[in-house]
């Protein structure tokens, strides 16, 4: 009987030495991938889950998801360099009057701009995305609307009337989301928009030609530090142009159908000789549908 429980007790301590080595095995042979991991590019990582989520930047720029706030980013560390896909866009409002200016405004920062519509007016999405906020606040937007979008950006809709998405619906470019209206603090029905990157407020007009009824350029390369100057500076002169985008102290006209280098000379008040110089063209050079000229 003594034999037999220590034949069972040999037995199972050969067992138990014998899971040991193996785990302490498995383990040798995971620590070389444990390395190779920590030794991955965090670019190169970010590529790759890019990729596995369908090429959206959205997806690996925000920390977080948050259907409360406009700006819940106030730890994340904005990228150096960022490109912003503006190409399958579409107007939030057809209509194409500012009645203010990005920048600071009575005595405080107005982080969008205002365009004129009417109670009832449609309001649409900028692109493509998902819609993360949809709240009212008495003091401020009124009703309003966040949309967090697939080319990175976050668009904001002030003012409504009524919302119609709920939170967490995906959208497309072009989908009605909200009517126009004058709710919280305003003076008078019109459109609040914002268009912001991890909660950093980019001027609209950078990105948005309301009068046109277009986009700027097809790629907006965000970078920081610079832009919020060029922002700053920009807004502050207090001078817009309907027909192209201030950049600091130069101005840029994207070629619409019908403009010639005599057309855009004339609005910028230069000569068909200055514009070709600062270009580095002809007179005789072939514009193209959204080509972008400086005039200044």
């Amino acid at each position: 009987m003594i034999l037999k429980g220590l034949k069972f007790a040999v037995i199972g301590l050969m067992t138990l030495l014998s899971s040991n080595v193996m785990g302490q095995d498995l383990l040798a042979k995971q620590a070389p991938i444990d390395r190779k991991m920590r030794g991955v590019d965090s670019v190169a990582l970010q590529r790759l889950v890019v990729k596995e989520t369908g090429g959206i930047p959205s997806a690996t720029l925000y920390p977080n998801w948050d259907n409360s706030y406009v700006n819940s980013y106030s730890s994340a560390l904005l990228p150096e360099k960022f490109d912003i896909d503006l190409r399958g866009f579409a107007m939030p409002t057809t209509n194409r009057v500012i009645t203010s200016n990005f920048g600071p405004r009575w005595g405080r920062d107005h982080k969008g701009i205002d365009v004129k519509v009417y109670v009832g007016d449609t309001i649409r999405a900028a692109f493509d995305g998902m819609i993360r906020v949809v709240d009212y606040q008495g003091a401020g937007y009124g009703k309003y609307i966040v949309i967090r979008h697939d080319n990175g950006l976050e668009t904001v809709y002030g003012h409504l009337s009524k919302q119609l998405v709920k939170i967490n619906q995906p959208v497309k470019a072009g989908d009605v989301i909200g009517l126009g209206g004058n709710t919280g603090r305003s003076t008078g029905s019109h459109l609040h928009f914002e268009t912001r990157l991890l909660g950093v407020a980019i001027n609209p007009a950078l990105l948005f030609d309301f009068e046109n009824q277009d986009v700027t350029k097809d790629i907006y390369t965000y970078r920081r530090g610079y832009s919020d100057r060029v922002l700053a500076s920009s807004s502050r002169s207090g001078k817009s142009s309907s027909a192209g985008q201030s950049v600091g102290r130069a101005r840029f006209h994207k070629v619409h159908k019908g403009d010639t280098l005599s057309s855009i000379a004339r609005r910028y008040g230069m000569t068909v000789q200055q514009l070709c110089k600062k270009n580095g063209i002809s007179k005789n050079a072939k514009l193209q549908i959204g080509q972008v000229i400086k005039c200044s």
